[in-house]
């Protein structure tokens, strides 16, 4: 399946929701934000919410410093 992710073309398997997909990415579901086709997903939607062809995602990483 093909799906935009911040700006570039992907691949993913089909029948994956947004938190297997931020898993299988390395992302941590509580530090990010994520953007669906323009609508911002609340983080308890994400194993509920399955992707699907052409979906295009905006992905925010919340980072620390100092």
């Amino acid at each position: 399946m093909n799906i935009v992710v911040n700006g570039q073309a992907e691949s993913c398997t089909s029948q994956i929701c947004i938190s297997g997909f931020l898993a299988e990415r390395g992302y941590e579901a509580s530090a990010v934000v994520v953007e669906r086709n323009g609508q911002i997903l609340a983080r308890d939607t994400f194993a509920k919410t399955p992707l699907q062809e052409g979906d295009c995602l905006e992905i925010v990483q919340f980072v620390g410093g100092g």
